[in-house]
């Protein structure tokens, strides 16, 4: 099984980590590739961010190998992602959704621990989107970029802990979800802490992305997520057209 990982960001420090987090978790039978998108910013903080990185991150999709099984979108606001599920069959996982999903079978409720405030509207959006706004006991920031949560990793435990303290004891949260890629590899130095499950969202990606090829399932073309219309994309190049002869990017 090989799954691809797709930082959408460009920042190749935090690539090489989502894989070797996506690769601690799932069996030595699954083969996980890490990549970039060659164009886009080097951190996703804003909606700006976010949008000009889904291009970037649909061509990783639109040009992936054939024997690619199923794709991870490595940024807790899971950008693009209703549209990389429209252009290939294969399970696209995002790591904001599959943190969630777990976090809901470990308790009531979940927070997010996430980076610098001016997030918090992307970060609860994604929530949203997800359609778990009922069961998230709230979104708790921290004053950490999305570099630093990579490059000083201590600083990022102590913001960490102290935000997560505080959603245990005043939100009621009975889950932590790290709310950034570049947080993975940091849960089991945080339960040591913590009285509850923290949920590394790469790491709950990857086994999700794993569990869905082991049951044999793609995503469904059947409405929402068919293939885009045959219709010219100007200025793109020809990997971003689609005709009314393939059904899906994959063939």
């Amino acid at each position: 099984m090989k799954i691809k990982a797709i930082n959408p960001n460009t920042t190749l420090e935090m690539t090489e980590n989502i894989g070797r987090v996506a690769d601690r978790y799932t069996q030595d039978t699954t083969e996980i590739i890490a990549v970039s998108p060659e164009r886009g910013p080097v951190s996703i903080e804003s909606y700006y961010d976010d949008y000009l990185a889904v291009p970037g991150l649909l061509e990783e999709i639109l040009t992936a190998e054939d024997d690619i099984d199923a794709f991870i979108v490595a940024c807790w606001g899971d950008p693009g992602i209703e549209a990389c599920r429209e252009v290939t069959d294969k399970p696209v996982v995002g790591i904001a959704e599959a943190s969630m999903y777990m976090a809901n079978m470990l308790g009531a409720k979940f927070s997010v621990a996430t980076i610098l405030p001016r997030a918090r509207d992307f970060i609860e959006a994604a929530v949203k989107k997800t359609g778990m706004e009922s069961n998230c006991a709230s979104v708790r920031c921290t004053d950490l970029t999305v570099i630093e949560t990579e490059t000083a990793r201590e600083a990022t435990i102590e913001g960490l802990l102290e935000v997560s303290w505080e959603a245990i004891e005043e939100d009621g949260a009975e889950v932590i979800c790290l709310g950034c890629a570049g947080m993975g590899g940091l849960d089991e130095a945080l339960e040591a802490e913590l009285p509850v499950p923290v949920i590394d969202s790469v790491g709950a990606a990857a086994v999700l992305a794993e569990s869905l090829v082991t049951l044999g399932k793609s995503t469904s073309s059947v409405m929402t997520y068919k293939r885009p219309e045959s219709k010219l994309q100007r200025g793109y190049p020809d990997h971003f057209q689609f005709s009314d002869e393939s059904p899906t990017a994959d063939d």
